[in-house]
């Protein structure tokens, strides 16, 4: 794997082109990363999620920048051109998946319907809900380590905008962006980009709808197949294939694990000028606050409280009937 230093002073551990599974990455990083190294993980599940939603956080100044331009610009950068092999100088807006409790229900019935196809009714009735214990990584959670606002969007509306604005009517083109590893966090990111940028990213594989790959695309939603979802486990998942169900075990504290947890995160390509639309009361309508994550990545600075920031919002959005949650 390189190695880089991102602008906010962290070091990552990166592969072009490729969205690594933990055995790979074992292979890459097993001499210094010590928690991909430990081998004593209980047992957990390997959901699909459909995902049709994306999020993005960000902090006081990013919501009075957004509102103020009705969209979503890339941040400033240094001048000089664009190397997709360094995505500091790539003029990027960064999402993430939105996965909430509608998505881990539906993943956990595939779930089961796919483990167990031959289950009775009276089986499925009375099986309990056990995806949510497992589920508890900061990819799921609505805390946010960014900054307390956060935009919710449905992607289809966001590639329908960025057809119109960047791609003059054609579809735009998903590729396999990179892995990136941190201590315990691995990012498996996609990049969104314009026909007429094909050469800027040639080098990167399209992103199909494999069938066996961490993250694809099929009719307007990103099929997700987490390797990782748990961060910290106090569950083990146990199989009843006597009954046709699964169940989650609690673990004493003694017996938690911490172990690396996964993300995907879908950067759209905004040259200079360009802009993601959004018009002010749909952008109001797509807000929610957020409570600090653990660790954070922006400093407690960039936190305002939640008063602090219904009061810019309404400041911004004085005429919305309701205040912001």
């Amino acid at each position: 794997m390189d190695t880089r230093v991102n602008k906010r002073g962290h070091t990552e551990h990166f592969v072009r082109g490729q969205h690594l599974k933990l055995t790979d990455l074992k292979e890459k990083a097993q001499h210094w990363n010590q928690y991909l190294s430990k081998e004593n993980i209980p047992s957990y599940p390997r959901p699909e999620f459909h995902v049709s939603h994306l999020r993005h956080d960000t902090n006081s100044s990013g919501i009075v920048g957004i509102a103020s331009e009705m969209g979503f610009r890339a941040p400033d950068r240094e001048e000089g051109p664009e190397d997709p092999e360094d995505p500091e100088t790539l003029d990027l807006v960064w999402w993430s998946l939105s996965v909430g409790p509608e998505e881990i229900e539906s993943a956990e019935q595939r779930l089961l319907e796919e483990t167990y196809p031959d289950r009775t009714e009276e089986q499925a009735r009375e099986q309990k809900r056990f995806l949510g214990k497992f589920t508890t990584s900061p990819a799921f959670l609505d805390t946010s380590r960014l900054g307390p606002y956060r935009v919710i969007s449905p992607l289809q509306e966001l590639l329908e905008t960025y057809r119109t604005r960047c791609c003059a009517g054609s579809e735009p083109i998903l590729r396999v962006y990179e892995t990136v590893l941190y201590k315990q966090e691995v990012m498996h990111s996609v990049v969104v980009h314009s026909h007429f940028y094909n050469q800027l990213f040639q080098d990167y594989p399209l992103l199909t709808d494999s069938p066996d790959a961490v993250c694809a695309y099929e009719d307007g939603h990103f099929i997700w197949r987490p390797e990782a979802m748990c961060e910290t486990h106090s569950f083990k998942l146990v199989q009843k294939p006597y009954q046709n169900q699964m169940v989650a075990h609690r673990l004493s504290k003694p017996k938690h694990q911490f172990y690396v947890w996964d993300n995907v995160a879908v950067a759209f390509h905004l040259p200079e000028g360009e802009t993601l639309d959004f018009d002010m009361h749909t952008l109001r309508q797509c807000l929610r606050f957020c409570e600090p994550g653990h660790p954070t990545i922006s400093p407690a600075e960039d936190f305002d409280s939640y008063e602090e920031a219904n009061e810019l919002v309404e400041a911004w959005w004085p005429y919305y009937p309701t205040p912001l949650y």
